[in-house]
């Protein structure tokens, strides 16, 4: 598949939120949110990165990772999500480079690490694994993981912006 990664543009924020609720529409873990999510955070100037994917001209897939706060202080640590691509263009690849290339940026523009809260048998292929030190309240442990870039992996409790509360 001939695909384009690029940083998002002012042009594609509909295309970003139609391609985030159709790819969660059937998603049992999904509260159905994430298209609102992703708009929050643009809005509240969260988008640390924000990456689409582009094929014959048309987006198919997106990437938005945000800052985290981490309970022990810890800086530089964000988290990745969501991740969305469109239905008919799942299990192509597509989710893989988007996920490559948003930890390349993260890491071009300093980030100490990144933590996701999914399935660990995808995310581990990017290095992302359940650390006995990080929690997020109210989930499985072994669905939170975390990636460091290099440094000390930290402790403590996550949280992510506010904007992952949005329901509309």
């Amino acid at each position: 598949m001939n695909l384009t990664i690029r940083n998002e543009q002012a042009a594609d924020i509909d295309a970003i939120s139609a391609l985030t609720a159709a790819a969660f529409e059937h998603a049992e873990h999904s509260s159905h949110t994430e298209q609102f999510i992703v708009n929050a955070l643009r809005r509240s100037g969260q988008l640390s990165v924000s990456l689409v994917a582009v094929h014959n001209n048309k987006i198919i897939g997106h990437v938005a990772i945000s800052p985290v706060t981490i309970s022990s202080g810890a800086t530089g640590w964000f988290g990745l999500g969501p991740i969305s691509v469109r239905p008919d263009s799942q299990g192509q690849g597509v989710g893989s480079a988007l996920m490559e290339a948003a930890l390349a940026e993260l890491r071009r523009l300093g980030g100490v690490g990144c933590v996701v809260l999914g399935e660990p048998g995808y995310y581990g292929r990017f290095g992302f694994k359940a650390e006995p030190g990080l929690e997020l309240p109210g989930v499985p442990q072994e669905y939170f993981q975390a990636v460091s870039f290099g440094g000390e992996m930290p402790s403590g409790t996550v949280m992510y912006h506010a904007a992952f509360e949005a329901t509309e």
